[in-house]
């Protein structure tokens, strides 16, 4: 019997990490548990049914909120029924990608992975969700899970569309793709230097961040890498190369590629 693709770690009672750690890019997806029902923020690579650790943990009604819609964060999106995104990557959800399915595909496979696959996984049937959310988020707007509430925070640079998502109650705030330990891309024609340095400001002007929650990579990582990356972007810019073509730049806890 295959031991299971996800990784399931418990947060506190109500919230969880599903990550991916078989694969180099360490995907992590959230499921948070309201009174209600329950938010599930991306949904990873699509190399497993991610629905199938969801309904161990949860037999309630399941929102995705997807933080951007990269392929690598959309994976299980069709086995949901209710999708949320925000409106600047909605042409990128309903169209898909502008790049190539042989790219995905080939991106997905481009290092080996460190844990057997699931039997039913085949690369050549590989294709990145495209579909109609059943709902648009904007700046500001709350997700009510029932004596749980969740707020979405605009937060582009990466993608047009890209958001954090924040918890006031417990200080939890989900990251995507903005921040992770390792090197931050801000390189492709389709991020945005200024853009991403503003969104990290103002995820430092929030009134409590007791725990980050990153889309990759380490699980675990301070809350001070949120004004580290402040600081970083702030040198860039005083230097004057927070602008794509500058190289990589390399900090105390991060690195950033411009």
């Amino acid at each position: 019997m295959n031991k299971s693709w996800f990784t399931i770690e418990k947060i506190n009672e109500k919230t969880f990490a599903i990550s991916e750690y078989g694969h180099w890019e360490k995907v992590h997806s959230y499921l948070f548990i309201g009174s209600d029902k329950s938010a599930l923020i991306d949904t990873g690579l699509g190399i497993a049914n991610i629905k199938n650790e969801i309904d161990k943990l949860t037999n309630q009604e399941v929102i995705v909120i997807t933080t951007h819609n990269h392929w690598d964060h959309i994976g299980g999106h069709s086995l949901f029924k209710e999708v949320a995104v925000h409106k600047n990557d909605l042409e990128w959800m309903e169209k898909g990608l502008p790049i190539s399915v042989e790219q995905i595909r080939n991106t997905l496979i481009s290092k080996p992975f460190t844990q057997e696959l699931p039997r039913e996984f085949n690369i050549e049937k590989y294709i990145p969700f495209t579909g109609i959310p059943q709902q648009i988020l904007k700046d500001l707007d709350e997700i009510d899970l029932g004596n749980r509430g969740l707020k979405i925070l605009h937060t582009p640079g990466h993608s047009p569309g890209h958001i954090c998502v924040y918890e006031e109650a417990t200080g939890y705030l989900a990251t995507g793709d903005l921040l992770y330990k390792g090197m931050l891309y801000v390189f492709y024609p389709s991020t945005n230097p200024a853009l991403f340095a503003e969104s990290i400001e103002k995820l430092c002007r929030l009134p409590k961040i007791s725990k980050l929650l990153p889309g990759h990579y380490d699980l675990n990582i301070p809350v001070h890498y949120l004004f580290e990356a402040r600081d970083a972007f702030n040198k860039l810019r005083e230097a004057n190369q927070l602008r794509q073509g500058t190289g990589v730049h390399e900090f105390k806890c991060i690195s950033i590629r411009l």
